[in-house]
């Protein structure tokens, strides 16, 4: 007995008939002659019209991240201020959006001590420094700016004339898993490898390793959203990292549009700060298949 079925090219418009044999090997298809080549090279031809498929998402999030990549290095502009009022829980800097101040940035503040000298030449070295807390900047006015204090434990409170700073070394930060809120089912594990390549680039940060971080939050049996909600996870793993901030990348999809953000979490508070979002780039067409019997570009 044989038994036949319809199967369909790839362009989905003509019917192949196919027969198998009683063993389910599949045979030759039906049509010969003139006719049958004429048919068979109007499929390959179809076939290589075919549109091609786009580029992996997670190469199109790599993208994305380096168009807002400037935003993040311009969110920490080393600069140094100094408390110039105290009101409970706010401090008012010296600084303003001319230093590059805005809304968001984490500021150290600490006191100066004494004086420290070469033990043999007894010239000035620089001054001894006690870190006191975090000013987190609220408002940012044309003569100063206003920040929540966020004092360490055991530390004096801040005061007038106490400095505050932003370094000027690298800012050594963590980045999270991608949290892919729109089920695409694609395999996004790269993505925190893309990201941090970008920001070791801009030379302003300095990237924990991804395998480091990931492995953590695992034992830790920690899920991306509890970063998202300022648990207390945020700063204890932050510890364990040695790192100032998280990078958590989530990407989502608004009105039939696919969005990447990227929302930056203070690892010492575990506050978050300050995020960007922007749809995702679409593909160059460099990086599009060549050809139909191509692997289609991988995520």
């Amino acid at each position: 007995m044989f038994i036949s079925r319809p199967s369909f090219s790839r362009a989905g418009a003509f019917p192949l008939t196919f027969v198998l044999s009683p063993s389910g090997g599949e045979g030759r298809a039906r049509g010969s002659g003139a006719r049958g080549r004429w048919f068979f090279a109007l499929i390959l031809a179809l076939t290589l019209l075919a549109p091609a498929a786009e580029a992996g998402i997670a190469d199109r999030v790599g993208v994305t991240f380096a168009l807002m990549l400037q935003d993040f290095v311009d969110a920490f502009p080393p600069v140094e201020g100094l408390v110039v009022g105290v009101d409970g829980d706010l401090l008012y800097l010296d600084l303003t959006a001319r230093q590059g101040v805005q809304p968001g940035q984490e500021f150290t503040v600490f006191r100066k001590g004494e004086v420290f000298r070469h033990p043999t030449t007894g010239q000035p070295l620089g001054r001894f420094e006690e870190y006191l807390g975090y000013a987190q900047v609220r408002r940012v006015f044309p003569q100063f700016s206003e920040a929540l204090y966020i004092p360490l434990d055991g530390r004096p409170r801040a005061r007038p004339e106490d400095g505050a700073r932003i370094t000027r070394g690298r800012i050594k930060v963590a980045i999270a898993p991608l949290l892919d809120l729109t089920q695409s089912g694609a395999d996004l594990r790269r993505v925190p490898y893309l990201l941090g390549s970008a920001l070791e680039r801009s030379k302003r940060f300095q990237v924990a390793d991804p395998i480091g971080v990931s492995t953590l939050m695992e034992a830790e049996r920690t899920r991306v959203e509890e970063l998202l909600i300022g648990s207390e996870k945020v700063t204890r793993l932050g510890r364990s990292l040695e790192v100032v901030g998280w990078i958590v990348p989530v990407l989502l999809a608004r009105g039939g549009t696919t969005y990447l953000d990227v929302t930056w979490i203070s690892a010492v508070t575990g506050t978050a700060q300050f995020s960007r979002r922007q749809a995702l780039a679409r593909p160059e067409p460099a990086e599009e298949q060549r050809f139909p019997w191509e692997p289609p570009a991988e995520d």
